[in-house]
């Protein structure tokens, strides 16, 4: 064991952890403007919600087709080619919502965003893992999750400082992924490592080897969602102003970003399942208390801990992924993660709101704790089971 260990260990390639990070900023910026900032110019021009919500599923549909076409577009390409490639399509899509009006144009640039954006986010991670060494995965993890909720806390903050009445926000977005995809270019030749290709056989193998990861990941988006777009409408739902519903989640975007560091520096002092574990109950408890939290002030503190322990869940299962895979399985786990928090997402977003709708809104925060609390009792269960083998 100590022998595989040493042969394991090497110097990082910091070249390659400063172009994934660069490049996952990019994309979570870009994420987090276009996804209210579209939503509300699409309001003001009477666009109905259900083509809105079609606009949205366009985004979301670049993100899956992405998923499955990563296997042949790594035979094509180097992975790190790839990632500026998705950077510098992402810039292009980002300008067509700047220069036209047309909404047909719209959905199109909306999927090819999605599109791009999945690839970067993807192959960011396989390199990720490929670039550090074990004893640092946790650290580097960690900061590789700060730049990501980070990004998408940035991205809204456009919105007030350039408004919505043109697509200044959406040029100057441009302007600043361009840039990162030159800057990657220019680190690029720095670079010791790059991902590995993929099959697309090896997405359901490793869903077979690992659905322990998997169901972390799925459990990240399912409270990331939840505390992103059912949370807000409990408070409302209860009694509290629009104003304090939508600075809730900016209260939970900073302390979220903070902490990462924090939990991938235990990540690599302390056992990971055991924080994966923990970060879960952790997320599990804090939407539990909080109906019974009154004083806004603490609500604010339990919020920022819960988004700070959900997120850890995703920069958990990163750090536990580059420690059992390698190669082409590292960008296979990568699009299954993809996968998995669309599904989290979508679970939370819709049985939240279904539960809100049909019940009183106490229930909604209550039903996310206890299938949180499940899915911890899950990653108990399975990882003690997968340590004993």
């Amino acid at each position: 064991m100590q022998a595989a260990a040493v042969k394991l260990d090497f110097a990082p390639d910091r070249a390659a952890i400063a172009v994934v990070i660069l490049g996952v900023t990019a994309f979570s910026v870009a994420q987090g403007l276009t996804y209210p900032l579209i939503s509300l110019l699409l309001d003001q021009r009477g666009v109905s919600a259900g083509l809105s919500g079609l606009n949205a599923g366009a985004f979301a549909a670049g993100l899956a087709s992405a998923t499955f076409a990563i296997g042949p577009l790594t035979t094509l390409a180097r992975g790190d080619r790839l990632i500026m490639g998705g950077l510098i399509g992402c810039s292009l899509a980002l300008g067509c919502f700047s220069i036209f009006d047309q909404l047909w144009a719209w959905f199109l640039a909306r999927y090819a965003l999605g599109f791009c954006a999945s690839v970067v986010f993807m192959l960011s991670e396989a390199w990720l893992n490929t670039a550090c060494p074990n004893r640092l995965r946790g650290r580097v993890s960690g900061i590789y999750g700060a730049g990501m909720s980070g990004g998408f806390a940035l991205g809204p903050l456009a919105i007030p400082m350039f408004g919505t009445e043109s697509g200044f926000a959406f040029a100057l977005l441009a302007v600043y992924v361009a840039l990162v995809a030159f800057l990657t270019t220019l680190l690029s030749f720095r670079t010791r490592t790059y991902p590995a290709h993929s099959s697309s056989g090896e997405l359901l193998k490793f869903i077979r080897c690992a659905p322990i990861l998997v169901a972390m990941v799925v459990a990240y988006g399912f409270a990331d969602i939840a505390a992103i777009s059912a949370m807000p409408i409990y408070f409302v739902r209860t009694g509290y102003t629009e104003a304090f519903a939508a600075f809730s989640v900016t209260a939970m975007a900073l302390p979220t970003a903070l902490a990462q560091p924090v939990v991938g520096w235990l990540l690599d002092k302390f056992d990971r399942p055991t924080i994966a574990v923990c970060c879960g109950l952790v997320a599990a408890l804090s939407y539990l208390v909080l109906p019974f939290m009154a004083s806004e002030t603490a609500i604010l503190v339990v919020f920022a801990i819960m988004g700070s322990a959900a997120f850890a869940l995703f920069t958990c299962g990163l750090a536990m992924l580059g420690e059992a895979f390698t190669g082409g399985m590292l960008v296979a786990g990568s699009a299954v993660f993809a996968l998995a928090y669309a599904v989290g997402s979508a679970m939370g977003s819709s049985a939240l709101g279904f539960i809100i709708g049909a019940a009183t809104p106490i229930a909604a925060p209550l039903a996310a704790g206890f299938v949180l609390l499940g899915f911890s009792a899950v990653f108990f269960f399975g990882l003690r089971k997968r340590s004993a083998r």
